[in-house]
């Protein structure tokens, strides 16, 4: 999902380093009550994506979240089935807790340690009428699955005619940096799955997201990669809609308005956009807003490398759209052209610190 925040001027440096999680936790006081209130306007502001999403609502963290949109998924329809390395009970980070117990040891349960194997035989139920949710245990591991998602998933309905497909297909896993992942455990694949005709990618920024956006992504008629992002599992948490709800997909959410540049992520990448508008907001006076034509500044931000990333598409796409509206040229804060490091993680991340820098230069360039 995209942020679009907006920054107002100012002037004065910020000192900021350290994990995404000191990021998230260390705002404390008048910061976390600014956050709080934006993102409540935000979601007031917004029109409700169906009547569940305006009716009652419950503190949920991300993996909370996650886990009620399975129950949902699992008890409207007998042919939802769960399954993955460790699923059963309730996988490493225990987003399908309580699954099995109550649907039972055929609808829920373990695979073998094969990631071919578990999207292959998603593939294969969900050309039989199933929707099969398959768990991929951490993003870094999806590589070994990448022929059976890129060359069967995505083309079964284009290579029939349309007389087959993999719509009920589901295919979770957690991406991102968690604080001491190293290089196998802290990879943002996403723009691998971007390029490929035929598959929906998805990655919330919340808990409300992740359960409304995952309900959508199981009833889609296309097959998706959902991304979680397991640094949000636990530190993400927001009032949830009770029950039932789906949010579209395709379709960006502005997280805030402004006047002077354009701020786009997603994931969790855009919590941490969320708190270097912030920062420039109350440091700078800067405005950050989601208008290209309205701010003439733009500025996106993923952990993935930077080169042939995501950001890339969507500055291009904003340079198609809107180029005589530009009055700088376009920047992108990603991690580097490196494999994912484990004590230079702090270094390696797109950090609030990097962020500011680059949205006072941007704004600063005529």
């Amino acid at each position: 999902m995209a942020l679009a925040a907006t920054v107002r001027r100012g002037l004065r440096e910020q000192m900021c380093c350290g994990l995404l999680t000191q990021q998230l936790r260390g705002l404390a006081g008048s910061a976390a009550a600014a956050q709080s209130a934006a993102v409540a306007a935000a979601e007031a502001a917004a029109p409700s994506e169906n009547a569940a999403a305006a009716g009652p609502s419950v503190k949920m963290n991300l993996c909370t979240a996650v886990n009620d949109a399975l129950h949902i998924a699992m008890e409207e329809n007998s042919k939802t089935l769960c399954f993955g390395e460790d699923v059963a009970f309730g996988g490493v980070f225990m987003c399908s807790r309580g699954l099995q117990e109550r649907y039972g040891r055929d609808r829920v349960f373990n695979t073998p340690l094969s990631e071919q194997g578990i999207v292959g035989f998603a593939v294969g139920a969900a050309a039989e009428g199933y929707r099969p949710v398959a768990e991929i245990q951490f993003a870094d591991y999806i590589f070994p699955a990448f022929d059976q998602i890129t060359n069967e998933a995505a083309k079964y309905r284009f290579r029939s005619g349309g007389q087959y497909d993999v719509g009920g297909l589901t295919i979770r896993t957690p991406y991102g940096a968690v604080g001491h992942g190293g290089h196998y455990h802290s990879q943002s694949p996403e723009a691998f799955f971007t390029h490929i005709p035929g598959i929906r990618v998805v990655m919330p920024s919340g808990p409300r997201e992740a359960k409304g956006l995952l309900l959508a992504s199981i009833r889609c008629p296309d097959p998706v990669v959902f991304f979680e992002a397991k640094m949000l599992y636990r530190t993400a948490v927001e009032q949830v809609p009770e029950g039932d709800f789906e949010i579209p997909l395709g379709k960006a959410r502005v997280a805030q308005e402004g006047e002077d540049i354009t701020l786009v992520g997603w994931g969790q990448q855009v919590r941490v956009l969320e708190l270097a508008a912030w920062e420039v907001a109350e440091r700078d006076g800067i405005s950050c807003e989601a208008s290209v034509h309205k701010t003439g500044r733009l500025l996106v931000s993923h952990e993935a490398p930077v080169t042939s990333g995501f950001g890339a598409e969507v500055v291009s796409t904003i340079a198609d759209r809107c180029f005589w509206s530009l009055e700088a040229p376009p920047a992108r804060v990603c991690g580097y052209d490196t494999p994912f490091p484990l004590v230079f993680e702090p270094l390696y991340l797109p950090t609030v610190a990097r962020l500011t820098d680059a949205i006072r230069a941007t704004v600063a360039a005529k």
